[in-house]
Formats: structure tokens, sequence, C-alpha cells
């Protein structure tokens, strides 16, 4: 029951920061306005890791690469932690299973990133419905613009409905299913 519990508390804690991290990676790619009280709140949650790395590594081309690298590192730490938990022995534990571990935290961030897209699209089309004036939108907006603005050019309305959600709902469904699934499952065969 312990065990459960640790788990649950390891998922929560480092996916939620994982999270963060990777929304405040996303945010500045897609430039997402800055004064948002949402964007804020991500900056503001994420600025005590993100500060010291900053002076460790710099950033490449206009990324952020010391959140990207703090998000992996809190992915690879919530793989290890689990395994850690179960009693696995990570001290006898062989190269095969270290690599394996750092694929587990690409994949994590991979579908994570993925749920993010996935979600904002979702969450702005049940948005323009209810309240496309929420705090939310100029956010969800920057976010989705890159995935949608191609889409909507190449997918005509249907009786003045975008279908391009739709379209990028069904797109990322695949993604996961036949290529981060089965990278996952090959991955944790290791264990």
């Amino acid at each position: 029951m312990i065990d459960n519990a640790l788990q649950f508390l390891l998922h929560t804690l480092l996916g939620l920061f994982t999270l963060a991290l990777l929304l405040r990676f996303y945010l500045q790619l897609t430039r997402a306005p800055f004064h948002n009280p949402v964007s804020q709140a991500i900056v503001a949650v994420t600025n005590f890791a993100v500060k010291p790395i900053r002076r460790i590594v710099p950033g490449i081309g206009g990324l952020d690469t010391s959140t990207l690298l703090l998000a992996f590192i809190a992915q690879f730490l919530l793989q290890v932690g689990s395994l850690w938990i179960r009693d696995f022995p990570l001290l006898v534990a062989d190269n095969t299973i270290w690599i394996a571990l750092l694929g587990l935290a690409f994949v994590g961030l991979l579908k994570l990133s993925i749920y993010i897209f996935l979600y904002a699209v979702l969450l702005q089309a049940i948005l323009s419905w209810i309240n496309p004036h929420t705090i939310l939108s100029p956010v969800l907006d920057a976010l989705t613009r890159p995935l949608l603005r191609p889409l909507r050019n190449r997918i005509p309305t249907a009786g003045g409905f975008d279908l391009s959600p739709l379209a990028v709902f069904i797109f990322a469904q695949l993604v996961l299913i036949v290529l981060v699934t089965p990278m996952e499952q090959q991955l944790l065969r290791l264990f």
C-alpha cells in the first residue's frame, strides 16, 4: 500500500513538474503572450529550477534548452524512482537498463508533448463554443496556431464548423498508437 502511495506521489509531483516545464518551453516556442496570467503562472512555478540551470545550459537557436533539459531530467527521475520503489536492482543494472530508462524518459516527453497539443486543441474548440474570450484563449491560440493554421488552409469548413481540430485529434491519436506506444512497449520489455 505504501508503494502505491509513493508511486502516486512520484508520478503526480514529477509529472506535473514536467508538464509545467514543457508548457513553458512550448509557450516560449510558439511565442505565446508572456504577460498573460496563465503564462506568468507557469513561469513562476518553474523559475526556481530554470533560472539556475540557465546559467549553465545556454539557449540554442532561440530555444530554451535549459527548460527542455529539466523536463527530460524530471522524466528520467520519474522512471528511475518508479523502478526504485518497485525494488528493481538499479545498482547492479547494466548499461542496457540505463539506456532504456533514457529512452523511456524521451518517450514520456514525446507523449506528454502530444497530449499538451491535443488537449490544447480540444480545450480551444470547446471554449470557442462556450466563451471564446477567456483568459486562456490567447495562450491556447498561440499553442495551437502552428498545428491548425496549415490545416485550416486545406480543410474546408462544413456548415460553418472548423474541422481542423478534428483532423489534429485524429492525427495525434494515430501518432500515439502507431509510433509512441510501440516504442514505449519495446523499452518496457527490457525490464
